[in-house]
């Protein structure tokens, strides 16, 4: 099967979750939204004009008959038949939670730059967003990354390697993506905390030099963060 993913060209966003689970597997997809009718075909489907669930927006994943929205739903999806997740279903439960709170670590990281809401410029926004990006860097980042930690501690199957089951799953390559985009979203601020968070670095470092990421990194295919997508970077904003 050659999958085929849908979303928005020239930003990483959500889709980019979906990528890395494909690019670690190996596993054949097309990027439809980068292609030249992508986006025409992509809204077709938003619209409701094509076969399959319809989805209200990218990321969307079509897998023969199968069309599916939501990054956890579409993950949930690909872990099994990508090998990505443990065969069991309390390891598989717990991978689905995991990916839920990245979500939600997700919006909350988006809405530094738009707290009231995307319809609005973020230069209309510019007080609103300090005060926001203070409040997340100061309490909402450490108690995600703190409970991510924390898990990762706590996960004896692996030793404290990867974050669900024995082995890599997708939750340990969203995290990478995570710590890459806050890395790119806050250089100083979350530099001074990454100390706290050794295990999720050391995690992060790994997952970057497995050989299939690795040369996925070094490709076109990986699209940099841009003050477009979810990760941006305002310095007024990196406390």
């Amino acid at each position: 099967m050659i999958y085929e993913l849908y979303y928005w060209p020239g930003i990483p966003g959500r889709g980019e979750f979906i990528r890395l689970a494909f690019e670690e597997a190996g596993a054949r997809y097309r990027d439809v939204g980068r292609e030249p009718d992508g986006i025409p075909k992509m809204m077709r489907f938003i619209a409701g004009k094509m076969p399959g669930t319809r989805p209200y927006g990218p990321p969307f994943l079509k897998a023969g008959r199968i069309v599916l929205a939501q990054t956890a739903a579409i993950l949930q999806f690909l872990g099994p038949r990508l090998g990505l997740v443990p065969d069991d279903e309390v390891s598989r439960l717990a991978a689905h939670q995991h990916q839920l709170t990245i979500a939600d670590l997700v919006v909350e990281a988006h809405d530094t730059h738009h707290p009231l809401g995307p319809s609005f410029y973020y230069e209309d926004q510019r007080p609103e967003s300090r005060r926001r990006a203070a409040e997340f860097l100061k309490q909402r980042l450490p108690k995600y990354m703190g409970y991510f930690e924390a898990v990762l501690g706590a996960n004896r199957a692996s030793r404290g390697k990867y974050l669900v089951g024995r082995g890599l799953t997708y939750v340990d390559l969203s995290m990478f993506q995570i710590v890459e985009g806050l890395r790119y979203a806050f250089p100083k601020a979350f530099g001074r905390y990454e100390e706290k968070i050794p295990g999720l670095i050391d995690l992060r470092d790994r997952v970057a030099a497995r050989p299939r990421i690795a040369a996925y990194l070094a490709t076109e295919r990986r699209q940099a963060f841009n003050e477009d997508g979810l990760f941006r970077r305002y310095p007024e904003l990196d406390a």
